[in-house]
């Protein structure tokens, strides 16, 4: 199974890891699960687990991402002729498709409205189809 994680799906697994988002992660980690990514995505975890407002020690961070980033699966996406209400988010649309995923795994599926190249899904909705 092939997925795009959203950064809040990371960092809710990381901070709550009895939910939905921390079996994700824990999938991902064991190897379970293919997170695709590109350096943007990559990018983005990085500047999001190193918010101060999080509890996260810059080791544990960066030993998480070396281990995501050397198990994941890199393409290059293409820029896709649409918008979304924060461009922030395209980047994790735009490898989406170029990877073909199955889906890509928010907790803020509003953020991607109208997005109809690839399915979005929520943590609990994802892990439910998985069993």
């Amino acid at each position: 199974m092939r997925i795009v994680l959203d950064p809040n799906v990371l960092v809710s697994g990381l901070l709550s890891p009895h939910g939905p988002p921390g079996r994700i992660v824990d999938l991902v980690l064991a190897g379970a699960v293919t997170l695709v990514v590109d350096d943007r995505i990559l990018a983005e975890y990085r500047e999001v687990l190193g918010r101060t407002r999080f509890p996260f020690d810059a080791r544990d961070v960066a030993a998480l991402l070396a281990r995501i980033d050397a198990a994941a699966e890199h393409v290059a996406a293409r820029p896709l002729a649409r918008l979304l209400p924060d461009p922030d988010d395209m980047p994790f649309v735009e490898v989406a498709v170029a990877g073909r995923v199955e889906a890509l795994v928010t907790g803020n599926a509003r953020h991607y409205p109208d997005v109809d190249e690839v399915e979005v899904v929520s943590p609990g909705d994802w892990l439910r189809r998985l069993s």
